[in-house]
C-alpha cells in the first residue's frame, strides 16, 4: 500500500511539473544569507533557439516579510549573442497598502513580475541576463547590503 501511494504521488508530481508547456526557461538563484550586496551581479545564461515566436519575460522575486520596502529596484543588462548590450532599470512592486503581493508561505513571499511582453528575440544563441540590485532610500546612494531578498530569478515563456 505504501509503495502504491508513493508511486502515485511521484506520478502526480511529475504531471504537475510537466504541465507548464508555455515555459521556455525558468531559474531562480538564492541570495547568500538573504542580503543582496550592490556588487553581487546575478546572471542567467539562456540558449534561445526561436527568433520568431513572441515571448514574455518575468522577474521572480522572493522576499521575507521583514523586507522594509514596498518595492525593489534592479538594473538588468541583456547581453545578446553578438555582444550587443541592452540596459534597463526596473521597479518591482512587492507590496501595496493592503500588504505583501504575490504568493506567501509563512513569512516568505513569491512574486512573478512581468518585465517584457511579446518580445521577439532577434538572434538565436546564448543571451545573458544580469541582475543588479539598485535600491536607494530617499536621496541616499544605493543601499550596499539590501536585506531580506531571498531569491531572484528569470522566467521566459511563450506569449499567448
Amino acid at each position: 500500500m505504501i509503495k502504491t501511494s508513493y508511486i502515485f504521488a511521484l506520478f502526480a508530481l511529475t504531471m504537475l511539473c510537466s504541465c507548464d508547456s508555455a515555459r521556455i526557461y525558468e531559474e531562480n538563484k538564492s541570495i547568500t544569507d538573504g542580503i543582496w550586496n550592490v556588487n553581487n551581479v546575478i546572471s542567467f545564461e539562456v540558449e534561445i533557439t526561436d527568433s520568431v515566436a513572441p515571448v514574455n519575460l518575468y522577474l521572480n522575486v522572493r522576499n521575507a516579510g521583514m523586507y522594509q520596502f514596498e518595492n525593489l529596484f534592479m538594473f538588468i543588462t541583456t547581453t545578446f549573442p553578438n555582444g550587443k548590450l541592452h540596459e534597463d532599470t526596473v521597479e518591482c512592486i512587492l507590496a501595496d497598502q493592503s500588504g505583501w503581493l504575490g504568493d506567501g508561505l509563512g513569512d516568505i513571499f513569491d512574486n512573478q513580475i512581468l518585465f517584457r511582453r511579446r518580445v521577439v528575440f532577434p538572434l538565436t544563441g546564448a543571451y545573458v541576463f544580469s541582475f543588479e540590485q539598485a535600491h536607494r532610500f530617499g536621496d541616499e546612494p544605493y543601499i550596499e547590503n539590501l536585506p531580506f531578498i531571498v531569491d531572484v530569478g528569470l522566467r521566459i515563456e511563450y506569449s499567448k
